[in-house]
């Protein structure tokens, strides 16, 4: 059994959250989301407090612990938000916000435009990327998209990559002694 799907997440105050037909509803000053539950589960509102309930099912206990953590993940979606930052590096690589959108200068002969999809934005600071939303996997989709455009360098670590990331370079050709100079025979 899970011990995280045990545990009772509060609802926050202006957070408004219903279950109607199976379907789970949350709305909050960030915006409105919602979920299914797999019907293994079942959820229960209880004094401004929510139980996910295993049923009898060997998979319930698995989904227990997924589908709460879920809802906590959309109760804290919409009261704050998510939020992930990518940051870009290399001679000329750049991002411009041009009204919603991204426009990205990577290298290319050409310009690469991205629109966000709905409830995200995006903010662009120096040479970092951010990507702002309620949904969890919205936010990180997005930012993995971004990141696909141009992935970090194997070689010299140019690119977009997670704040915080560390790419593991590899070392370029090694020369053989003497091969510049005329061969050593």
């Amino acid at each position: 059994m899970s011990r995280i799907g045990k545990k009772e997440i509060i609802i926050p105050e202006g957070v408004t959250f219903e279950s109607k037909e199976g379907r789970i509803t949350v709305t909050g000053p960030k915006g409105t989301l919602t979920f299914t539950p797999r019907p293994e589960v079942e959820v229960k509102i209880d004094d401004g407090k929510v139980r996910v309930i295993a049923g009898g099912a060997k998979v319930a206990g698995a989904l227990q612990g997924t589908t709460r953590q879920v809802i906590a993940n959309m109760l804290k979606g919409v009261t704050g938000g998510w939020s992930k930052t990518l940051e870009i590096i290399g001679t000329g690589y750049r991002a411009v916000l041009e009204g919603e959108k991204l426009v990205f200068s990577l290298g290319f002969s050409h310009k690469i435009e991205m629109e966000p999809p709905q409830g995200i934005s995006f903010s662009v600071a120096e040479n970092k990327v951010t990507v702002w939303g309620a949904d969890k996997v919205l936010v990180g989709k997005t930012a993995a998209k971004i990141r696909e455009l141009r992935a970090p360098d194997a070689y010299k670590g140019k690119g977009i990559r997670y704040l915080g990331e560390r790419i593991r370079t590899k070392p370029g050709k090694a020369t053989k002694v003497g091969a510049a100079v005329g061969g050593g025979r």
